[in-house]
């Protein structure tokens, strides 16, 4: 009798913490990401401007690696991917979903309540929350065998939704329907025909939407900024996004000043490819000035840049 209550209450309190743990709450979503200061969604997601993210497209990952690293953050980037539309790039506000593997009083639980709110099939849920500048990014604990909760539907509806493709570490069906899609830039771990939950079996269970997640060896929080290109994933924390970009863009502005003053001989490879002497970098600041309507940054960034410089 007493083992049986206690069983029970172990039960009991299982399936309580998974319900709770389920979706992030607005105040835990602004407690975890404080130091975010911008636009938020009316949820509590972190909305990195549009600007941003458009400037986010010509950022490598070796420059956010660098800036992010700097900062202290060292489990944000993750590769090895298989891709859809390799030669794109992926950018995008991350919307998280944590998937564990199936256990009938867990998945039941939730899946009875979501029943009650109008909701069903777990793999949709998180998707409904998607818009458009989105990302889905999704830990499936690199299931493979009867893992894919995503098929050409379920990415038909995430790109109308998002205008975008996924990270997703495990399985996905369907692989040439969402080839079809066009511009779903996808990395994801592996291809299988199976489904996530068939002929009764329930492999999966949605136990997490906008928590932070763990995506291979990177850890993700929803309102980060995607960037998948070349392989590679990086997740950057939404405070430290205009950070990345600014250097980057910098970066590229060095990179054109100190090639062109190398090819007409003003300065040695020595000279340009160690830390600039404090007259380089006034040659520098001045050049930004003369060519400012003719580079590739936005005059208004390259007079913030300016504004910032002590040369």
């Amino acid at each position: 009798m007493i083992k049986n209550l206690a069983s029970l209450l172990l039960t009991l309190l299982i399936v309580q913490a998974s319900l709770q743990a389920q979706q992030i709450t607005k105040e835990e979503m602004l407690f975890l990401t404080q130091e975010w200061k911008g636009e938020r969604f009316e949820d509590g997601r972190p909305k990195v401007s549009d600007d941003l993210l458009k400037r986010m497209r010509l950022v490598t990952h070796d420059e956010a690696w660098a800036v992010m690293r700097n900062a202290g953050y060292r489990y944000q980037y993750a590769d090895g991917w298989q891709t859809i539309n390799s030669d794109s790039i992926l950018i995008g506000r991350a919307v998280t979903a944590t998937f564990m593997p199936g256990r009938p009083d867990i998945h039941n639980a939730i899946d009875e309540r979501g029943k009650k709110e109008g909701k069903r099939g777990q793999n949709s849920w998180p998707v409904d929350l998607l818009v458009k500048g989105d990302v889905y990014v999704v830990d499936q604990f690199g299931i493979h065998v009867d893992g894919p909760t995503i098929g050409d539907n379920v990415g038909n509806a995430i790109f109308t939704k998002s205008g975008n493709g996924i990270v997703y570490d495990g399985a996905i069906r369907d692989v040439t329907g969402l080839k079809e899609i066009g511009g779903f830039t996808s990395y994801y771990s592996s291809y299988h025909p199976s489904h996530h939950n068939q002929q009764g079996n329930l492999n999966t269970m949605l136990v997490g939407i906008n928590k932070p997640t763990r995506i291979r060896q990177a850890t993700v929080m929803a309102g980060d900024v995607v960037l998948g290109r070349d392989g590679g994933v990086s997740f950057i924390p939404a405070h430290l996004v205009e950070k990345v970009v600014v250097t980057s863009e910098v970066v590229r502005l060095r990179d054109m000043f100190g090639h062109e003053r190398l090819r007409a001989g003003v300065y040695t490879a020595g000279q340009i490819d160690t830390r600039w002497s404090d007259d380089i970098e006034r040659d520098f600041s001045s050049w930004l000035n003369e060519h400012i309507d003719e580079l590739p940054i936005p005059r208004e960034q390259i007079q913030e840049i300016l504004k910032n410089r002590t040369w």
